[in-house]
């Protein structure tokens, strides 16, 4: 027969209150209480029974992720990331794909499921801050990404683009690369990101005293391994780049695909420096130069911001900044290179 509260109480020796506090986090009570109630717990392998808290909370435990593109190994991962943050508040995470069509970010924004969930973790794509703004519904919402950003009124949770863009470069150029291409740059209004990495491409050229050559910057408007694969070949020929930038892995990896059928070696001929630190990239032959953007921590403190609206914060929007790390590997290590 599974345990109950008033089970836990007796065994720990304390009142079905105490065990409820303790089960639901609340900081009034000693340690050696705490510990007592939680050795019951775990002797009689008690759990929760969440529908019932949630029907007296007046809650459904259901957190929304809304991002626009799951066959982006960076938003499944960060899915990934979002689910273990939730499950530790003991919520389920109902995952939404918008590909980015302003009907369907609209339907989420909107309210259409708001019924089933408490709060939504939103990564715009199509719409704008003033999108956002004239929001009707009241579900607590926290965005992610760069579309948007501090200009909505709601909690934000990014990274520094621009530097991290800057550090990939720098990077590359450290290594005594003179002419590096910039691949993923899009034309879209949409594309925040990339207009973001592409500045702080820029900004390293110029720190090096390098010209900004346009011949040397690649379109993709989709960043997939197709996109990266196409342009990088649109890159070679006889003023061929020495090194790349490409501003998400799977366009490294799909520049890398290009590059090495080309017979270019990789990294002697040409670096390439991924964004985004993908599973897929560490295992890549050679092993893939990154920028990791701090997934898990990017869903921890979304979750964390949630979880402070739904407790009744009402401070204004805040804004957390995740530290980027560089991360390179075999196609642009440290040493010299010919």
């Amino acid at each position: 027969m599974r345990a109950r509260l008033k089970d836990v109480a007796e065994r720990a020796g304390v009142s079905i209150k105490t065990v409820s506090n303790v089960v639901n986090g609340h900081p009034h009570v000693s340690a050696a209480t705490r510990a007592r109630v939680e050795a019951a717990i775990a002797e009689l392998s008690y759990r929760p029974n969440l529908s019932a808290r949630n029907l007296r909370s007046g809650r459904s435990g259901v957190v929304a992720l809304a991002v626009p593109d799951l066959d982006n190994p960076y938003f499944a991962e960060l899915a990934t990331h979002v689910i273990s943050a939730a499950d530790q508040r003991g919520w389920t995470v109902l995952v939404d794909q918008t590909q980015g069509d302003p009907g369907k970010e609209r339907l989420v924004v909107g309210g259409i499921r708001s019924h089933l969930i408490d709060g939504l973790l939103f990564s715009p794509l199509a719409l704008t801050h003033r999108d956002l703004t004239g929001r009707e519904d009241h579900t607590p919402m926290v965005l992610l990404g760069e579309r948007v950003g501090r200009r909505a009124p709601y909690d934000h949770v990014g990274i520094d683009n621009v530097a991290a863009a800057r550090a990939a470069t720098l990077h590359l150029a450290e290594r005594g690369r003179r002419r590096i291409a910039a691949l993923g740059a899009q034309r879209a209004p949409s594309a925040a990101t990339a207009r973001l990495r592409l500045k702080g491409y820029r900004q390293a050229l110029a720190a090096c005293g390098l010209a900004a050559d346009p011949s040397l910057i690649a379109h993709a408007p989709a960043w997939h391994r197709t996109g990266g694969a196409e342009a990088m070949a649109a890159l070679l020929g006889p003023d061929a780049p020495d090194a790349v930038f490409c501003f998400n892995d799977a366009l490294a990896l799909g520049a890398l695909r290009t590059l090495l059928s080309r017979g270019y070696r990789v990294p002697e001929d040409v670096m390439v420096m991924g964004f985004d630190d993908i599973e897929d990239g560490r295992f890549a032959t050679p092993s893939l130069s990154t920028v990791s953007p701090g997934k898990a921590l990017i869903a921890e403190s979304a979750v964390s911001l949630l979880a402070d609206r739904l407790a009744g914060a009402t401070d204004g929007p805040r804004e957390v900044r995740v530290p980027h790390r560089l991360t390179p590997r075999e196609s642009s290590p440290y040493g010299e290179f010919p």
